[in-house]
């Protein structure tokens, strides 16, 4: 069995009565604690939120456009690269 990361790390929330008694419904419909509940069901959520930042899913035919848009040679961008070549307005002097 792997073992689980030391928690060195607290989280203080503060909510109702009544969300902490939900909460203390659920864990103990789970048999977990309320701590474990909690951590469980916020890291879930966490993943959730994050998931489309750190892993998408393609059919072939759009993984191959995907792996050619990658590979493809940059676009020259001349409106881009005058404004690259211009001097930023925090090294011009100002005016006046």
């Amino acid at each position: 069995m792997a073992s689980q990361p030391a928690r060195t790390t607290k989280l203080d929330i503060r909510l109702s009565a009544e969300a902490k008694a939900r909460l203390n419904a659920a864990a103990a419909a789970r048999d977990q604690s309320l701590s474990q509940f909690v951590l469980e069901s916020a890291l879930g959520r966490a993943d959730d939120t994050l998931a489309d930042r750190r892993l998408f899913l393609l059919d072939a035919g759009r993984w191959d456009a995907f792996v050619a848009a990658l590979d493809a040679s940059p676009r020259d961008m001349q409106r881009l690269g005058r404004l690259f070549a211009a001097p930023s307005v925090f090294e011009q002097p100002p005016k006046g």
